[in-house]
């Protein structure tokens, strides 16, 4: 994807190429560290390639990796048997053959380590490491195949032809993907032991063909203070990506905002990319997310959070919450309701019941509950209470104006679908089926 630089070169052999980091603990970075990357932007020779060693634990032999990981032991889909050559994953060979220069901060199993440049200065030592658990695939891309309900009225039958129509192809899930994995090679020229997820809409189960790609950089599995360590770090990534990549990186812009991000779009694929640091509930709650829309595929849904906290406790490490998923069971639902009139009921709920004034929306709780009386509550249009860290997920609507326009949508579209039942009373159905 990214001919020109070390993105073209990648650190395993063909055969031992690491496409899924969800396997790995990311290694602590201390504020030193951190600092000491802006002086491996402008120090390092980024000509050289990054060169890894065949990684073998003890006597067994190398872990072999599938050459399509994300799809293994599975018939291809329908859209992926005319994907593009540029639409698969790529390899490329580096011409160089340099010497490997072996970095000692991450020890591995069998006294195996990687084989790294010597980004930061040769007199720091990390106060603290931790050691990486052996690579394995984990299959978390792969598309889940649920059973839709049987629509037996028109207004769930358009429905069921929006989502159809508008839901996120394996062959989008892909491009992403490659991206993703190669940016991370990249970005670990800045802070190599940095790990680069993938997490929001593309990978939770509820993303669109139009969809962007969110990216969480975790430098560290502790919080970093966003208005500083994170906007120093994103100065780093921006600045890499507009003198590095800016063949293959259009339009990078650095938002500072409350959690601040670099905003991107990648020629190759065509996607847009928001790329923030350490906003590590959005890894927890792309998989909380995920366990609702594929193994819970019911049209009433209970608190997983609840039932099965062991799975989904804040204090599970980054490199197990893709299992959390796996954990949970199927769920069936006593609600008879068809798509309708679930909608309907969804509708009329905040159009007319739900007090905008007292309540918040607890997805942890699976009902509204009572909004609490601290100071990021108070003279709030709308609160929805973060299912981890208990924080207002709503408080980008700060204006009256648009939350009346927000509740005067809920009144309008409650009673307009309520008299037609016709999706296109309230949306422009065709057009957003043409458009996919």
């Amino acid at each position: 994807m990214f001919p020109n630089s070390i993105l073209g070169r990648p650190p395993f052999t063909p055969n031992h190429q690491q496409h899924n980091f969800f396997a790995l603990s990311p290694t602590l970075y201390s504020h030193q560290q951190l600092i000491d990357a802006q002086f491996n932007f402008q120090n390092a020779d980024l000509s050289r390639a990054v060169s890894l060693q065949q990684l073998t634990y003890g006597n067994v032999s190398p872990i072999q990796t599938s050459t399509s990981p994300l799809f293994r032991g599975r018939k291809r889909l329908s859209d992926e048997k005319n994907l593009p050559l540029d639409g698969k994953r790529q390899r490329f060979h580096s011409p160089h053959q340099e010497p490997t220069i072996v970095n000692h901060i991450v020890p591995l199993s069998g006294e195996r380590r990687y084989s790294m440049p010597p980004l930061f200065h040769t007199h720091y030592v990390p106060d603290i490491v931790r050691c990486v658990p052996p690579f394995r695939e984990i299959p978390i891309l792969e598309p889940r195949e649920i059973t839709l309900p049987e629509a037996k009225d028109k207004l769930s039958q358009q429905i069921l032809e929006l989502f159809e129509a508008c839901q996120q192809q394996v062959s989008d899930l892909k491009k992403k993907e490659l991206c993703r994995t190669q940016l991370q090679r990249e970005i670990q020229l800045l802070f190599p032991q940095s790990r680069l997820f993938l997490v929001g809409s593309s990978l939770n189960g509820f993303g669109t063909r139009s969809s962007d790609g969110d990216l969480c950089l975790v430098v560290k599995e502790e919080p970093v203070n966003q208005k500083t360590e994170a906007r120093h770090i994103l100065t780093l990534v921006h600045k890499h990506f507009c003198t590095r990549l800016s063949g293959y990186i259009e339009r990078p812009q650095l938002i500072r905002a409350k959690v601040p991000i670099v905003k991107f779009r990648d020629k190759v694929s065509c996607v847009e990319f928001d790329l923030n640091v350490n906003n590590i509930v959005g890894i927890r709650n792309t998989f909380l997310l995920r366990t609702y829309a594929y193994p819970l595929p019911e049209p009433i849904l209970p608190s997983i959070q609840k039932i099965y906290p062991e799975s989904f406790s804040p204090a599970i490490q980054l490199h197990l919450v893709h299992q959390a998923p796996c954990n949970v069971p199927p769920y069936l639902s006593k609600n008879e309701s068809n798509l309708g009139d679930l909608l309907l009921g969804f509708l009329k709920y905040y159009a007319t019941e739900f007090d905008w004034n007292s309540q918040m929306i607890s997805v942890r709780e699976a009902k509204a509950i009572p909004r609490p009386d601290g100071i990021e509550w108070r003279n709030k249009y709308i609160c929805v209470e973060e299912p981890f860290d208990g924080t207002n997920t709503a408080r980008a609507v700060h204006e009256k104006q648009k939350f009346d326009i927000i509740k005067d949508q809920f009144l309008k579209s409650w009673h307009r679908l309520k008299n037609k039942r016709d999706l296109n009373s309230i949306l422009p159905l065709r057009a957003a089926i043409l458009q996919r």
